[in-house]
């Protein structure tokens, strides 16, 4: 398989099957179909009237919010790190 060759793969997201597809392994994409999976049912937990919609929406934003805060965290231990070095 070529880098760029995209695979499919099934995955299961809160009760539904989805073909999704990329450059990365099957493993990877149903890795990121049960983060998906868990993030959406901790929301309906929380939130049980939510149609499927409006719970997408919620697990997008939360799921950006946590990647946003992770990138600035990244961010501040490669400063620390190059300060170190130098």
């Amino acid at each position: 398989m070529t880098e760029n060759e995209k695979i499919r793969a099934m995955v299961m997201i809160y009760g539904q099957q989805y073909t999704i597809s990329g450059t990365e392994t099957t493993e990877h994409m149903q890795q990121v179909a049960a983060i998906v999976d868990k993030k959406m049912r901790e929301i309906h937990s929380v939130n049980p009237n939510l149609n499927t919609s409006a719970l997408a929406v919620l697990t997008a934003v939360n799921t950006i919010h946590e990647y946003i805060k992770l990138q600035e965290k990244y961010e501040t231990l490669e400063e620390e790190f190059k300060q170190l070095k130098d």
